[in-house]
């Protein structure tokens, strides 16, 4: 299947070559965040590579230099709006200007740009909508983990709710937009569906309340209540028991693609060698459960385990070929394939894989004579003694050293005991797919241990709640003691209620139905992995044309009605000549997807998304054969996860994402102009001090000509000596030194 990342670099890589100047180099002017995005999927020598002779930050102070057009490649600000007008009013800084904005470009500063003294300057401009973060090939993320505080905490006090109410609106409108950017991206309007629960009412600022309820009817209205005559007043009171998150942001979706597609009529027409694609739309309140499982496929179990920052960077020991150890900082991604062959195995698996892996490279390579390695141990010591190949010598010493540190602590920190338990209540059934008899008598001692770590702890009684769909207080209050739980802890457990779940229990209460109960397997699986996230379920109900549209209803149209609806949408006429100009690689990009034909289901998971759940996505893609792709508003970890809960009813004080909390919402909505130009503001740079005047010398100073690389092959071939050749080499590979 296509991969995110390749689709979003191509976007970039195109966007910079459709612009070819005369001179046929060019400027690339960025702001913090859109460098950001392009150094998430391009590296430098790529777009140095498409003729870019110079990389300038649009906040810092710029030399003109009108002899190159320069394309601008930045977010849809105000400011960023008034500094490229500053670029071109009472000066040049550059022959020309190609604004391709990452996002949509309002009107508003859009008849600004048109009616600026910049505009006979401008060539064109383009929207690209490639704010997203593609992290791996079928994963992408906000990177926004404060929005889980926004979805999901309790306001203060019940006048707050009213201030919460419009800072989840303006957020999920973010939210929205940002969905928007990936099927515009992969050119995909797809049937709409989320998740609405039936065992609880909304979340956080959505809870049904005095300040944001409308009032019921009178109560002289007796008819009211009835299907027929309720009336306005009765179905606004209502509505408020169904205003989910996941609700209101499908319908934010729908209505941006839709004016999207008004601007652009070519967007999402059917492709009849694929059929239209579906976007589901789910919370993190839908499974609870699977954030605190221990899971042992590679990827998930160290990210849980290791210290790994933002799932990419990881710090391990690296043996130098002189025996001596060095720090090494390496970084997981797609680039790496010893890490994308394993990261979704099992660590069994996944040791077995290194090994031989490492044993048939040693034969290709006929670097040792005799036996290859035996264990984790052997390729350790063999790997000091190959320093002729530093790259495979490095990717096999990063995954050897996080594979036994997994073991290590899966040893150490009495994992298999601690897992089994974890398995029995996020199952409901023991290893031989019964009930569970004994389970608090194997839970207690290791609650009681010294010897298990308090976040395991945490994890176990939050499962066995779960299990039991709530527990009596006194027995939630004997589990901390067992336990010994901090009271920060204690507060974890107890924030499980604000994501919908039942901690407390009377003896009056009724089992409440699961809707995601674990089916039984016919694959063979490993006794400590038999949980499936509730993902699975719901994908293999969706392919299977099974999923309940009650629990998954439709924002529009359903697959049967929508060929009707999609031929009543009718393009309005084109206003400007500028907005609508379409570069040529506008067009190219058909001929790039070979055989890209399989039906798409993009997962959206508000509140963070769990390793576990983007494993299942990528083996579902070969099982179901469609093109899966999930993204959140972050990634999270099981300690992620428990430290978010410890302060979910302080708005997030404390923690990592938001340490001093919520933003205190303004009074009303913002526009949303407003709201973007806070998000993305950045300071401009500080003017360098003045320079002292270089002492006269016999031949002036040309500063473009020395950045500029060779305009031919044929010029190294002149009368220029090969010490100029190499200065130039040195320029240019310090052009991304912002």
């Amino acid at each position: 299947m296509v991969s995110l990342i390749t689709t979003v670099r191509n976007k970039f890589l195109e966007a910079i070559r459709s612009v070819q100047p005369q001179g046929r180099w060019k400027i690339l002017v960025v702001d913090e965040h859109s460098q950001k995005l392009l150094n998430s999927v391009l590296k430098r020598f790529d777009i140095l590579e498409e003729n870019v002779t110079d990389i300038q930050l649009i906040t810092n102070p710029r030399d003109p230099q009108p002899g190159f057009e320069a394309i601008y490649m930045v977010m849809p600000t105000t400011p960023n709006v008034d500094r490229i007008i500053g670029d071109f009013t009472n000066r040049q800084q550059y022959a020309a200007a190609h604004l391709f904005f990452i996002e949509g470009l309002s009107e508003e500063l859009f008849q600004r740009l048109t009616s600026s003294a910049a505009e006979p300057y401008l060539q064109g401009l383009k929207e690209l909508f490639l704010n997203i973060w593609a992290t791996e090939a079928q994963t992408f993320s906000l990177n926004e983990p404060g929005l889980f505080f926004s979805i999901y905490s309790p306001p203060r006090t019940e006048a707050a709710y009213k201030g919460a109410r419009d800072r989840i609106e303006e957020d999920l409108r973010f939210t929205s937009k940002m969905i928007a950017n990936l099927c515009i991206t992969l050119n995909e309007f797809p049937f709409i569906r989320y998740y609405m629960p039936q065992h609880h009412s909304p979340l956080g600022p959505l809870k049904p309340n005095t300040q944001t309820r409308p009032p019921p009817p009178p109560e002289s209205s007796g008819r009211w209540r009835t299907q027929l005559a309720r009336g306005a007043d009765a179905r606004a009171h209502e509505a408020a028991e169904t205003e989910f998150v996941t609700r209101l942001l499908a319908f934010k979706v729908q209505q941006t693609l839709e004016e999207h597609q008004k601007l652009n009529p070519d967007f999402g027409k059917p492709d009849p060698s694929r059929p239209r694609g579906t976007l589901i739309i789910t919370d993190r309140a839908m499974d609870m459960v699977a954030p605190f499982v221990h899971e042992f496929t590679y990827q998930a179990m160290a990210n849980d385990l290791l210290h790994i920052e933002n799932g990419t960077k990881y710090m391990y020991k690296f043996q130098s070929a002189v025996g001596a150890y060095e720090d090494k900082t390496a970084i997981l991604s797609d680039a790496d394939t010893v890490w994308t062959e394993v990261r979704h195995m099992h660590m069994r698996e996944t040791i077995d894989k290194l090994m031989a892996d490492f044993n048939k490279f040693l034969v290709d390579n006929a670097v040792f004579k005799g036996e290859g390695a035996a264990n984790l141990n052997d390729m350790k010591e063999m790997l000091a003694n190959l320093p002729q190949f530093q790259q495979q010598r490095e990717e096999f010493s990063l995954h050897l050293s996080m594979a036994q540190d997994c073991m290590g602590i899966f040893e150490r920190d009495k994992l298999p005991l601690i897992a089994n338990v974890e398995q029995c209540c996020a199952t409901g059934l023991n290893a031989d797919g019964k009930t569970p008899k004994s389970l608090v008598e194997e839970m207690v001692p290791l609650l009681d241990s010294r010897e298990v770590a308090n976040i395991n702890k945490v994890r176990i009684v939050a499962l066995y709640i779960q299990y039991r769909d709530g527990v009596p207080d006194e027995d939630r209050r004997r589990l901390y003691q067992h336990a010994r739980l901090t009271l920060a802890e204690q507060d974890a457990v107890n924030s499980l209620v604000q994501m919908g779940v039942r901690i407390s229990r009377l003896p009056t209460d009724k089992d409440r139905k699961n809707r995601f109960k674990q089916k039984s397997s016919n694959e063979e699986e490993y006794e400590l992995s038999r949980f499936k996230p509730a993902i699975r379920t719901v994908l293999e109900d969706q392919v299977a044309d099974r999923l309940e549209t009650a629990l998954f209803p439709y924002v529009r149209d359903a697959p049967s009605t929508s060929s009707v609806t999609t031929s009543l949408r009718s393009p309005p006429p084109q206003t400007t000549s500028l907005r609508s100009q379409k570069p040529a690689w506008h067009r190219a990009p058909r001929t790039q997807q070979v055989q890209d034909n399989k039906q798409r289901i993009i997962v959206f998971m508000a509140g963070g998304m769990t390793y576990s759940e983007t494993r299942e996505v990528y083996q579902l893609s070969t099982s179901l054969n469609k093109d899966i792709f999930i993204g959140s508003t972050h990634v999270t970890t099981p300690k992620g996860m428990v430290d978010d809960l410890k302060v979910l009813d302080l708005g997030g004080a404390g923690s990592k994402a938001i340490p001093n909390g919520l933003r205190d919402p303004k009074a009303g909505q913002r526009s949303w102009q407003a709201f973007y130009d806070e998000k993305y503001y950045t300071q401009d740079a500080a003017p360098p001090p003045p320079r002292q005047a270089p002492p006269p010398t016999s031949r002036p100073q040309q500063p473009h000509r020395i950045i500029q690389p060779s305009p031919t092959n044929s010029y190294q071939s002149s009368g220029h000596s090969s010490g100029a050749t190499e200065e130039k080499k040195k320029k240019k590979r310090g052009l991304f030194g912002f």
